[in-house]
């Protein structure tokens, strides 16, 4: 009977653990939401850029585990720089629309745009991917729990960010890029 009491608390804590590292996945995707937030964007573009972020916090780790173990040190960096220069970019983008005055952004987060902004919160997922290394049963937990956080924490993010952009007019652009060109800058000096 201890044997099945030890076996429940050990998965229980690997939960724990997971929902943690998820959470902590999934913030940047909430930060990096609250300027995107500020777009004019309708509901059903929140909806669906949230199930594209949670997808790509699916397939980043699933491609991470499936790269292996071997090159997590070389990449892991490499995606650090990469997520940092797109945010960089769609902090600039959003810089100049708001510039332009209602030409509507260059990049927003619809189509491509969507693209590129769900790959620059998913890349560290990937490199957690690579570091995780682990196969089987938990591997579906694991990425389901990092595409359920990103997913519920990218909404709260664009909505909040809309939120705010009602009060804010034109300057919710440029406070919504200041904060992607911050969190740019902050993943290429954190390496």
């Amino acid at each position: 009977m201890s044997g099945e009491g030890n076996g429940l608390e050990s998965a229980a804590g690997e939960l724990v653990t997971l929902l943690i590292m998820a959470f902590a996945l999934g913030m940047d995707a909430f930060s990096i939401g609250l300027g995107m937030g500020m777009f004019k964007l309708r509901m059903r573009q929140i909806f669906f850029i949230g199930l594209t972020v949670g997808f790509f916090h699916i397939l980043m780790p699933i491609a991470g585990m499936a790269a292996g173990r071997f090159i997590s040190g070389q990449f892991g960096v490499f995606a650090n720089y990469a997520g940092g220069f797109l945010l960089i970019f769609l902090g600039i983008q959003m810089f100049i629309s708001a510039l332009r005055e209602g030409d509507g952004p260059l990049l927003a987060p619809i189509g491509p745009g969507l693209l590129l902004f769900a790959l620059s919160v998913s890349l560290d997922s990937f490199s957690v991917g690579l570091s995780l290394g682990i196969y089987g049963a938990r591997t579906i937990v694991t990425v389901m729990c990092f595409g359920v956080a990103a997913m519920i924490l990218t909404w709260l993010g664009l909505l909040i960010g809309r939120k705010v952009q009602g009060y804010l007019g034109v300057y919710s652009e440029l406070l919504g890029g200041s904060v992607l060109f911050a969190f740019g800058l902050k993943l290429l000096f954190s390496i």
